[in-house]
């Protein structure tokens, strides 16, 4: 699910920090990869791209992780990217940046 959040005087570490989330690195289009588990320590876990589109303008995508990929060094994993679970976790964060 992708969403736009205007956020003023932060960046994407800080925004990282704030919803809960932990850094994974940066993919092929410059958007930093951030995940945070359900449970556990790696799955099921929401994982975000989150981008800087202007100043204060960030682009979120975001979906579940059910499993570790199985495809060898395929990126290829059974995501979510739609749901009940999804729309509380985008309320959740919204929530938590508003603080």
């Amino acid at each position: 699910m992708k969403f736009v959040i205007e956020i003023k005087n932060e960046n994407i570490v800080s925004i990282s920090r704030k919803i809960g989330y932990r850094p994974m690195g940066i993919n092929s289009q410059g958007e930093y990869s951030i995940v945070r588990p359900l449970v556990g320590n790696n799955y099921p876990r929401f994982h975000i791209y989150i981008k800087e589109e202007r100043p204060g303008n960030f682009i979120f995508s975001l979906h579940l992780d059910q499993k570790k990929p199985s495809y060898g060094n395929s990126h290829a994993h059974s995501g979510e990217y739609e749901g009940d679970l999804i729309d509380r976790e985008v309320e959740r964060i919204k929530k938590l940046i508003k603080q």
